[in-house]
């Protein structure tokens, strides 16, 4: 791995709650603004991964061509692999890399896209050149990333403010940026992009279901993930906050009329 790769650290980690989370992914709920652009035979790379349920869907989408799916974490790789063979997903294919350095051809692909990746880098841009460099002149590389700061919920939970001002320390410690969405136009046109297509989407968390769900996911990673761990070793939190903030958010999930909303910004950037 490049000297760039080791200084990043992704504040989520790869816990067993995050990438339980992340496998629940769908291309239609993740990547709408794409979807037209992925007809069979696109070639596409798809880079942070994770468990591979985007990936996956991708590879139906395209079929007969390959979708290769890139992760940093060889286990979450095998992870991403595992899920393709229960699917009976066979134009898949899953490496292990570095973003900064691609260990592929110039041109390679016809689309590359990136889910949640950018916020967590200490350098995005560089991410993006190196996107491009492997997208075939003509060809579309795609990212989005939430927009952390935009997020609104209802009603008022002071754990949950106190969450997000944790959120915030803890990956502007790592040198990335949680409110990614709202800088992908800037990073992009930092890469050289010239011809930007931005738009925006929202995950909406509102009913019974939805509000339990998201409750658990944060609660788990609060005090059991990576961004547990980090918030105590830098400072940012003690084990009886965390706790008192994965509390809130159970509190939170069980409200009748709770309401969340986190924003994403899009970029359908031609190469």
């Amino acid at each position: 791995m490049s000297e760039q790769e080791r200084d990043d650290v992704y504040t989520h980690g790869h816990h067993e709650s995050v990438v339980r989370a992340h496998a629940s992914r769908t291309a239609r709920e993740c990547a709408g603004y794409l979807l037209e652009h992925l007809t069979p035979g696109v070639s596409v790379l798809d880079v942070g991964c994770g468990p591979g349920s985007i990936t996956c869907d991708f590879a139906e989408l395209v079929a007969p061509a390959v979708v290769t799916g890139l992760d940093r974490s060889p286990e979450v790789v095998e992870h991403a692999a595992e899920l393709a063979r229960s699917r009976g997903v066979e134009n898949t294919a899953f490496i292990s890399g570095d973003i900064y350095a691609l260990d592929l051809p110039d041109d390679s692909f016809d689309v590359v896209h990136a889910h949640q990746v950018l916020q967590h880098l200490t350098d995005p841009v560089a991410a993006l050149r190196e996107m491009r460099r492997v997208t075939k002149p003509g060809g579309i590389v795609a990212a989005r990333d939430a927009d952390f700061h935009g997020i609104f919920w209802y009603p008022p939970v002071p754990e949950l403010d106190e969450w997000m001002t944790m959120y915030q320390s803890v990956a502007r410690h790592n040198q990335a940026e949680p409110d990614g969405g709202r800088h992908l136009v800037a990073w992009a046109q930092e890469a050289g992009f010239t011809d930007v297509a931005p738009s925006s989407s929202n995950w909406t968390y509102a009913t019974a279901q939805q509000r339990r769900w998201l409750a658990r996911v944060w609660a788990e990673r609060v005090v059991h993930s990576s961004l547990g761990e980090q918030a105590l070793s830098y400072g940012y939190a003690s084990q009886t906050s965390l706790e008192r903030i994965a509390a809130g958010w159970h509190r939170w999930g069980e409200t009748s009329d709770g309401w969340l909303v986190m924003p994403n910004g899009e970029v359908l950037l031609r190469a």
